[in-house]
């Protein structure tokens, strides 16, 4: 693990009364790194990207963002995060293209104009989506695909150097996400930036991860290259069931 990760876990562990849900997870994230997460459902996985965001307090164990606790992280621009679904209020007034520029004010500050380049960031992050033709709807009026589209493009305008993605292509059409794909390998290759992945469908992005990380029973059952995951027989292309499943039955990484 780099001493330089833009974020660390070290035997974290969390518990829901007597249910242990997160055992003894340690994982690191490298700036340029593009890492999936991944697990059957109930396998932990939501629980912990919360620890790792600071949004749950681990029972056991430690997280650090850029080094610092997620909690007191000064430069909150350095991280972007888009939930698996984000509520829209039906009266939110705002536009896509306003969305998508609150995005690019968390790294800017409020009080300094945009300039040539933040406008440029903030088309492309519509375009790396699909939604330039819908820059003057509002959010509300959007299809929850659309939405969640929007919320993707607002976490790009900021060039964050850690992306963290919950289930982000849900329901999302599969041109949209091949750009989606392209402004991730942008972000990672042009900026520098760490990219956390959690997907049950990683055919969009299958060739471009440096590592993907299985859950299971709260655990790391697997950290290693996509290369070493498909020689156990594991798909992460196209594939007629859903990826989970086939990841009932991996056997563990001998790292593991």
């Amino acid at each position: 693990m780099t001493s330089d990760a833009v974020l660390r876990a070290e035997h974290l562990g969390f518990s829901y009364g007597d249910q242990r849900v997160v055992d003894d997870v340690s994982l690191a994230v490298a700036p340029g790194e593009f890492v999936a997460l991944v697990g059957p459902n109930g396998a932990g996985k939501s629980t912990l990207l919360r620890l790792l965001l600071g949004l749950l307090e681990p029972t056991s164990g430690w997280v650090r963002l850029f080094g610092e606790p997620p909690k007191e992280m000064r430069d909150r621009w350095r991280l972007g995060y888009v939930p698996q679904r984000l509520a829209v209020p039906a009266d939110l007034p705002a536009t896509v293209a306003e969305v998508v520029a609150a995005g690019r004010l968390a790294r800017t500050g409020w009080r300094r104009r945009f300039r040539a380049a933040d406008r440029i960031e903030i088309e492309h992050a519509m375009e790396s989506v699909s939604l330039l033709d819908l820059r003057d709807r509002p959010v509300r009026e959007l299809s929850g695909g659309q939405q969640q589209r929007a919320f993707i493009a607002k976490a790009l305008a900021g060039q964050p150097d850690l992306l963290v993605l919950d289930e982000p292509v849900a329901g999302v059409d599969a041109e949209s996400q091949e750009r989606f794909r392209d402004s991730l390998v942008h972000l990672v290759r042009m900026h520098a930036a760490a990219v956390l992945l959690v997907s049950h469908e990683l055919g969009a992005v299958a060739d471009d991860l440096n590592r993907v990380v299985v859950v299971r029973g709260g655990r790391v059952f697997f950290d290693g290259p996509p290369a070493d995951l498909a020689a156990t027989g594991v798909s992460l292309g196209v594939h007629t069931q859903d990826l989970p499943l086939w990841l009932e039955s991996l056997p563990p990484h001998k790292d593991h």
